[in-house]
Parts: structure tokens; sequence; C-alpha cells
């Protein structure tokens, strides 16, 4: 064995022991439980840092960023009413059109801190840094400190991951939640643990009060995968899987049952809603109408092959791969779909328990199923959306390069064949390396197409990913066979070639101000915006005083107009405190009907 094979496993922390010599009743300790190799927690404390200096370099630029939600956080930094309801402005005429959770920490913030850009966009960045963490613990736990390191920084150089966590739309929080609510289900499946599954339920449901029925995606995904691999009887898991569905509707019911339950004199509008109803809120404008498009507000829904506005591609499987959205996540899409693959078919016909399995099917199941909710969606959909999908990239990266690693090796014993059988076993080691660069050469391939949609922004770099890839696949098949000082340089190549692309992309993102309410990372390409959506540059560096919406150069609503209100109505004469100055006509939000936001 070569000195790199411990990059990417060691004997004390690899994955689970082969399928076919385990048995239901047996479970190791996971790796997180046995000792690290010396590397490990430097090389995460490297990734952090990396990782906190990429998403809070220069953040004060962006300004007030999206002054929808700004001036939400504002409203709640003065008002304690405005802060649990999410209202626009301290006066309460009217809430935003998303539940409050990711307002909460915002509005704290500048509470403790003052009323600033900084303040009010550091919690954001955390919650990035916090998910990147919260990633690479959950992928060691059963894959090891490698696979955690590499879904960790495939996380964290995803171009629009960097975009929402320097930014104040609801998305970092949500993203903060359900990969702590991923990382609770690992934790449960290990013991069949009550505890753990039911805190799971928890998280989701503050997933629900952040971005509504959007956290909500991942919940068949959690419940599968505890009900396939949890080491207990069915009915004891079927028993704590409903103790988990309680614990969501407890933690995302509360506040809904508050805004239902007081009256309607005593609260602001609910904003987005055409009956002052946050269940009308939730089931239809953002909820089943994203789906169908027949909300109303909805732009460019119910046309055939439609949807999503004219910014974001029509529907379809391919959506995540065009136009505007495909720069901003897509760079590792399709590699995590053929390790996704490739893993399955690792596992063969394991153990019902097995882990290994367990956590493709987690992670997978997360990336496709709202990988294709996206993909047809027919109501708004905008590209920054698909940050959901990049803590499942990331995983299913991780995971499956350090599986194909571990198998490109011959076994030492012949006890050690995985299930498939002793054919498998003669041709494994080649199959997982030709396995191993095929993804690189797709990865290269689709590299060198994103990169050609904006040939003029740094054209170099698409030749070097190109050669630098072609390099790295040689040696990569080659591998079983390098000397031990040229197997890290293969690997070396390879993670460049991967990576170089989407940490391009992403190192622009955050070297560039993003206002608005559609943004949107990396440079412009074909059919795309590029540098935030609009066009408006720099906010200005003041805040109104005495309750008002931030305003930047042309921005807010026409003549102070509450956003939300059917036929344009609302309390105070129709005007909401902090709408000031000019604004686009028709009390739109970048063409949102009612003021609404995607």
């Amino acid at each position: 064995m070569d000195r790199t094979d411990t990059l990417l496993t060691t004997p004390d922390v690899a994955g689970p022991p082969p399928p076919a010599t385990r048995t239901e009743d047996e479970h190791p300790p996971p790796a997180a439980e046995r000792r690290s190799p010396a590397w490990a927690r430097p090389a995460l404390a490297v990734l952090l840092l990396a990782t906190g200096l990429l998403y809070l370099w220069g953040l004060g630029a962006s300004g007030w960023a999206n002054s929808f939600y700004a001036a939400a956080v504002q409203a709640g930094s003065v008002s304690w009413k405005a802060f649990l309801y999410g209202s626009s402005d301290a006066a309460n005429s009217i809430t935003v059109d998303k539940t409050p959770a990711s307002l909460w920490l915002m509005a704290l913030s500048v509470r403790v801190f003052g009323l600033n850009s900084w303040a009010m966009l550091v919690p954001q960045a955390l919650c990035g840094v916090a998910s990147v963490g919260v990633l690479h613990a959950t992928v060691q736990r059963w894959y090891g400190p490698a696979a955690g390191l590499i879904a960790g920084a495939v996380l964290a150089v995803t171009p629009v991951a960097t975009l929402m966590f320097r930014f104040n739309n609801p998305d970092a929080l949500l993203i903060l939640l359900l990969v702590a609510g991923a990382y609770a289900t690992v934790r449960a499946v290990e013991t069949a643990s009550t505890r753990w599954i039911v805190l799971a339920g928890v998280l989701v449901g503050f997933g629900f009060l952040t971005k509504m029925l959007q956290a909500f995606l991942v919940v068949p995904v959690f419940a599968g995968a505890y009900l396939l691999a949890a080491p207990t009887g069915l009915w004891r898991r079927v028993r704590q899987l409903l103790l988990a569905g309680l614990a969501v509707v407890v933690s995302a019911g509360w506040w809904v049952a508050i805004v239902e339950l007081v009256p309607v004199g005593a609260r602001p509008y609910i904003g987005g809603s055409q009956g002052n109803s946050i269940l009308e809120l939730t089931l239809g404008y953002n909820g089943l109408g994203r789906i169908t498009g027949d909300e109303v507000g909805s732009v460019g829904g119910g046309r055939p092959g439609g949807g999503g506005g004219p910014f974001e591609g029509r529907t379809g499987l391919l959506r995540m791969f065009g136009g505007e959205v495909g720069g901003q996540i897509s760079w590792l899409l399709p590699a995590a779909l053929i390790l996704l693959v490739a893993g399955l078919l690792l596992a063969g016909r394991a153990a019902r328990t097995d882990r290994t399995r367990a956590g493709l099917l987690l992670w997978g199941g997360w990336l496709l199923v709202t990988g294709l909710i996206f993909s047809f969606m027919s109501g708004i959909f905008h590209a920054y959306y698909t940050v959901a999908l990049a803590p499942a990239v990331g995983a299913l990266v991780g995971i499956g390069v350090t599986l194909l690693w571990r198998q490109r090796r011959p076994l030492p014993e012949a006890g050690d064949a995985p299930a498939a059988g002793p054919r498998w076993q003669r041709w494994r080691p080649l199959a997982a390396t030709v396995t191993l660069a095929g993804t690189l050469v797709v990865t290269v391939w689709w590299a060198w197409v994103l990169l050609g949609r904006s040939p003029d922004w740094y054209p170099s770099l698409r030749t070097a990913v190109l050669v630098a890839g072609l390099v790295g696949t040689t040696l990569l098949l080659l591998s079983t066979r390098l000397s031990r000082r040229l197997v890290p340089v293969a690997l070396g190549l390879a993670a460049a070639s991967a990576l170089a692309g989407p940490a391009a992309y992403a190192a622009q993102t955050a070297a560039t101000p993003h206002t608005g309410s559609i943004p949107s990372a990396g440079p412009s390409v074909a059919g795309g915006f590029g540098r935030g959506g609009f066009p408006g540059g720099r906010p200005p560096g003041g805040m109104p005083a005495g309750g008002q919406l931030p305003t930047n150069p042309g921005d807010g609503q026409n003549g102070g107009q509450a956003p939300g209100f059917p036929d344009g109505g609302g309390r105070n004469g129709g005007q909401a405190p902090g709408f000031t100055g000019g604004g686009r006509d028709g009390g739109q939000q970048f063409g949102l009907p009612g003021g609404r936001q995607g």
C-alpha cells in the first residue's frame, strides 16, 4: 500500500467493513469515535479558516444586500413585535413573504452591534462556516476524515453557496438547519436513537420557520434512511418517526398558531398573501403554487416548458445545467451522480443496516428529490435556490471518491471480498480506478463547458483546467504503479482540475458586491445576469432613521406603498413606514406582483 492511501482512508478510520462479512447486529463504532490520523484536525482547521476568509472578506461591500429583508431586520431590531412577525417596518404594517427565523438572527446581531451591513451579514457568513463544519462532521462519521474534508471543501467553494452565505436571504440559515438535521439523522441511525431522530424533526421544523415548505423536501429522505437502516424493529422505527413528525409539527407550528390565532387587527398583514393568512401563503404562493405555477403573483407559470420567469431557464431534466443556473451549482453535479451510482453498486446486496448504503441513500435522496422538484417546478424559480443542492453534492463527491480510492487496491484476503462475488473481486480495483478517472474526465469537460459560457473572463483558466485534468486523469489511471512521491501529485492535479472552476467563480463572487432581490454568483454568462442579477451598484453607506426601509438608488416601492396588499390596499393609507423615495412602479419588487420576493 502506498503512503498516500492514508490521505483518503486509514485502517483505523476507514468506512464500515465489507458488507458480506457484516450482520445486522454488528455495528462498529463510527469513524469519528476512532482515533483520527494526525493530519485530520489541522486540515479541518485550515478548511474552516479558509471558508471563513472567503465568506467574510469584504462582506460590507454589498451594503444592505436585499433591501426587502434588510428593512425587516431593521424593524426587528427596534420592535419586538416586528421581530416576532417578521414585519417589514417597525410600525408593523406588513410582514415579509417568508417565515421570519432567518431575520431573527440578523435582527439580534443588529440589536447587539448596531445597524450596519456587517452586523446584518456576519450571521449569514457564520451560518456558512458552520454548515461546512457540520457537513464535514456528518460525512466523517461513516466514511472517514478525508471524505468529510472533501465534502466540506466542495460546499465551501460552490459559487451559489458563496453567494448566499454573503447575502441576507433566508437560504443561509435554511442550509445550516438542514445539514444539522442530516447529522442528527446519521446519529439516530447509528443506535436507533429516539432523541436524535426527534432532534432531526425539530431542526426541520425550524427550517420551515426559515423558508417554509422548502425545508420539507428532505423529510421523506431523512425518514426513509432511518426506516431502512436503523438497527431496531420495524414498529419501533415507525413509532420513532411518528414522534419525529410530531416534533416537526410542534417546532414549526407554534409560530403559525400564534399568527393564525391573534386577531388580524392586532398583528401585521401577512405579506404575499391575498387573504391575510399565513396558511394561504404557505400552501399557495410559497407552496403548491411554486410547483404548478398557478399561484397569484407567479411569473411565467403555466407556460409549456416555461416556469421560473425569464431568467432561470425552461423546466426539464437539464434545467440545473443550463444558462444562468449551471454556473451556480452544476460544476460537480455530474460527478455526484456518477459517484452515487458507483457507491450503490459497491454496496451491493449489503445488510439492511449497512451504513455505506444508508449514507448514499440519504445524500442521494436529498440531491434527487430537491433537484427534480427544482427542475420541474413551473412557478417562480431563481438560480440561487440551488444552494439547497450544494451539501448533497459535496457529500456524494466526498463519499464516492473515498470509497472508490479504497476499492482500487487489491484485497489482502479473499475473505474480504464484497458481496458481488469473486469475479467482481478480480476486476474491482480496475473498475474503481477507471470510474475515478472517468468521473474526473466528465468533471473537467463540464468545467470546460461552463467556463466557455463566459469566454472573456480569464480565458486561460479554461485551458489550465483542461490540461491539469488530462494529466491528472492519466496519473490516476496509473496510480497503483506510481511511486509514493507521485501519487500525491496525481491527487493534487485531480483535485485542482475539479475545483479550479467553482473556486474561481466563488472568489469572483466574494469580490463582487451583490444587491437586489435576484442575486447571481460568478461572472456574467450568456443568457444570464451575473454580478448580482440587476445593475445598481453599491448601496449607500447610511441607513434611514426612524424605522425606515434601507434604500438603494432606485430601489424601494412606488411612493412608499406597502407591498403585498391585494389591489394595492394597505394600512396607514397604503403606506408602509420605511418605503422611501422613488422605486419600481406598480408596487412590484423586481417584477413580482405585490412586492413579493422569490
